[in-house]
């Protein structure tokens, strides 16, 4: 079966950038998410995804305007999902949220439609029973600035169906991503697996008051010739998302390292408004963070 309805469950940073890059391809793309507040905020994310493609692309205005318009945007879940041949969710990484969405979004949703997550940390088989449809689940997983790094993992659970594995593959390459199989189910998938562990080590380097988050990233940058260093990368990705999966790693282990983390993100910077880049502040302030100056990496 060809995906032509793609519906997008949740429309953060991530999601509005699937729908619209999938809606740039030429799919006809739904947006859903739980309110007219949260969908008017979508509508200003993807808005203000243009001057990227434009800039990283060259893509022509026209072209930009024909995507948007080929995107819907709808608060009640039985309609968004009514004609979708496919339903990618990007809500957020808390495993109730999570169980209770699927739940729902089994009953919801056509019997042909397939179900791709777009889970950061967990694993398909975590929910693939909540959704009714088990063989036709399977994880979806982007990198953030879809547009560029355009990475797609697709990793299935042991009773996901081979014909709906390479059916995901298939649209991944046709949405314009380098489509990267799992052969086993892998918490983190390949680029987590190896990302994530930098990204809490840099962290805790910081709760322990080892340095401060300039002098780590810069140590990074100077040290790999990496472009960003892991707090700049942390801005990216959104301290909301840091924060659930440290939290949910300090419920789940006890380790007072990791709470101590997830406080220090809650207090210091969720609390006071400091989301990240998309927010114009986080570890770094924006549009002209300090990693960015000609002057940073310098003796």
């Amino acid at each position: 079966m060809d995906f032509k309805q793609v519906t997008v469950a949740g429309s953060g940073v991530l999601g509005s950038q699937i729908a619209f890059q999938t809606a740039y391809k030429g799919f006809q793309v739904t947006v859903y998410d739980i309110n007219d507040a949260a969908l008017d905020k979508a509508k200003e994310r993807i808005q203000a995804l243009k001057p990227h493609y434009v800039h990283d692309l060259g893509a022509a205005e026209a072209d930009l305007e024909a995507a948007y318009n080929r995107i819907a945007f709808n608060s009640d879940l039985a309609q968004a999902v009514s004609q979708a041949d496919l339903v990618i969710e990007a809500i957020p990484e808390v495993v109730p949220i999570k169980t209770e969405f699927y739940a729902k979004l089994g009953q919801a949703a056509p019997a042909h439609t397939v179900f791709a997550s777009n889970s950061s940390t967990l694993l398909p088989s975590q929910f693939a029973e909540a959704t009714g449809r088990p063989a036709k689940f399977l994880a979806l997983h982007f990198a953030n600035e879809i547009w560029k790094n355009n990475t797609a993992e697709i990793m299935g659970h042991p009773g996901t169906d081979e014909q709906v594995f390479n059916q995901v593959v298939a649209f991944a390459k046709a949405i314009g991503m380098v489509a990267l199989p799992l052969h086993k189910e892998q918490p983190g998938y390949i680029l987590n697996s190896l990302l994530v562990p930098l990204l809490e080590a840099a962290q805790q380097l910081l709760v322990k008051e080892v340095a401060d988050p300039e002098t780590i990233d810069k140590t990074w940058m100077v040290g790999t010739g990496a472009p960003l260093g892991p707090f700049a990368i942390l801005d990216v990705v959104g301290i909301n998302t840091a924060y659930n999966i440290g939290n949910a790693k300090a419920q789940a282990t006890g380790n007072p390292l990791y709470e101590k983390v997830a406080n220090l993100l809650k207090t210091e910077y969720i609390d006071k408004g400091k989301l990240g880049r998309e927010t114009g502040e986080g570890f770094y302030k924006y549009p002209n963070p300090s990693f960015a100056s000609p002057d940073f990496l310098k003796p």
